[in-house]
């Protein structure tokens, strides 16, 4: 027990020095045209030091904000903010589905063509079946960008059984502990599988998650890009590590909002009912409406 808790806090203390003795040495991880970098890289994305310097970095932002809630205040309006414009940008990949859904039914069934030709010059050729499988990119951009951006918003499904017959504080700490319990641990497996999954769709030898720097450092001679390029169909889309790339996207910002939404819901909490909903950019289609006629 005494040796667990040593080991936490000097993980917090290396944290520090993790930190800084990264951002002054970013080629030892970021210079990609050496071969220990990219394991570097592969290592510390999954890595407890990299756990140590995010905890770190919430601990201190969270003690500066107790200290001072405006600027817990301005990390929240931040965060959301991320999460807003990143889902508010993303969720035209629904609309680009269905365009090129349609695009493709008439091509495929009305001028029985076997393929779609994009752009001048050289062109963007490929196979129906290859657009066709594409859509799934589409729908996962949605589904992994857009899942804090519904959450800021309200949109998610709420199973409520107790929530809505207790008191305004009450509801508050159910949605700090959740945010703690449920939403952060949820994130961190998902981050951790996501990395190493990623990695070994894009390089070989494949990268495993038991490996030390030092066992990463010595794969380096041999490590060469191998980008995942099998489709489930000989001329369909090919791009599925850019599904891993969506997976790890996503774990970041469940991450990021979990601790938005912690520092909401403690805020709301300390402040009382008047402050339920502050700063909260949410979308209205009756305030659309209403502008809309007013230039009318």
């Amino acid at each position: 027990m005494l040796d667990g808790i040593v080991w936490f806090f000097t993980n917090i203390g290396l944290a520090f020095y993790n930190f800084f003795y990264a951002i002054s040495h970013p080629g030892l991880w970021l210079d990609w045209s050496d071969k220990e970098a990219i394991m570097r890289f592969v290592y510390y994305g999954g890595s407890v030091e990299f756990f140590f310097v995010v905890f770190t970095a919430v601990l201190v932002l969270t003690a500066v904000g107790l200290w001072r809630n405006g600027f817990m205040w301005g990390c929240v309006r931040v965060l959301e903010g991320f999460a807003n414009t990143v889902g508010r940008f993303f969720a035209w990949a629904g609309l680009i589905m269905v365009l090129q859904q349609v695009i493709i039914v008439f091509i495929q069934r009305i001028f029985a063509r076997p393929d779609i030709s994009i752009g001048l010059g050289i062109p963007l050729e490929m196979d129906i079946s290859w657009w066709a499988e594409e859509l799934k990119l589409y729908n996962a951009m949605v589904v992994a960008l857009c899942c804090t951006y519904t959450f800021v918003q309200g949109g998610h499904v709420r199973v409520d059984l107790i929530y809505s017959a207790v008191s305004y504080r009450t509801k508050r700490v159910i949605d700090m502990l959740g945010s703690v319990f449920f939403m952060l641990p949820m994130a961190i497996l998902i981050w951790m599988y996501g990395w190493y999954f990623l990695w070994r769709h894009l390089i070989t030898p494949k990268p495993s998650a038991s490996d030390t720097v030092d066992r990463l450092l010595m794969k380096a001679r041999a490590v060469r890009w191998n980008v995942e390029t099998i489709g489930f169909s000989p001329n369909g889309f090919n791009g599925y590590f850019l599904f891993k790339i969506l997976l790890v996207a996503f774990a970041g910002m469940v991450f990021i909002h979990a601790v938005a939404f912690f520092y909401r819901s403690f805020l709301e909490w300390k402040e009382g009912p008047e402050s339920e909903n502050k700063y909260l950019d949410k979308d209205s289609l009756g305030e659309g409406e209403e502008a809309f006629e007013g230039t009318h």
